[in-house]
């Protein structure tokens, strides 16, 4: 599939151990800084439909803050009930001191480590 970086944010503006949402490309994208790294998802609970930058970040799991559900930020992947369906994650990179996110990532690997 065709990379489509696409920029999202200055890097200075993701503090340290925190989430923040960003609007990339029409899309609602979190925005993670855990340990100095930066990651990407799509800002939306796959269960409760609520935005995850108003959630919980510990270590690498943001909590929804609904219900409590949580996703790993590095894959997406469901870490916890009531989340059964992972959400999207995004290949990030770092230029120039600006945060880009490839929007174009395989959907079909991201789907198969959802379900």
């Amino acid at each position: 599939m065709t990379e489509t970086w696409t920029e999202a944010a200055p890097l200075a503006s993701v503090p340290q151990d925190d989430v923040i949402a960003v609007e990339v490309a029409g899309r609602e994208i979190a925005l993670y800084c855990v340990d100095g790294e930066i990651y990407a998802t799509d800002n939306l609970c796959t269960h409760g439909h609520a935005r995850l930058c108003d959630g919980f970040l510990d270590g690498h799991e943001i909590e929804c803050p609904l219900h409590q559900g949580k996703f790993d930020v590095r894959t997406g992947a469901a870490v916890c009930a009531p989340v059964t369906e992972g959400v999207r994650s995004y290949p990030v990179r770092i230029e120039g001191g600006k945060v880009f996110v490839d929007l174009g990532a395989d959907l079909a690997a991201w789907s198969e480590a959802s379900g």
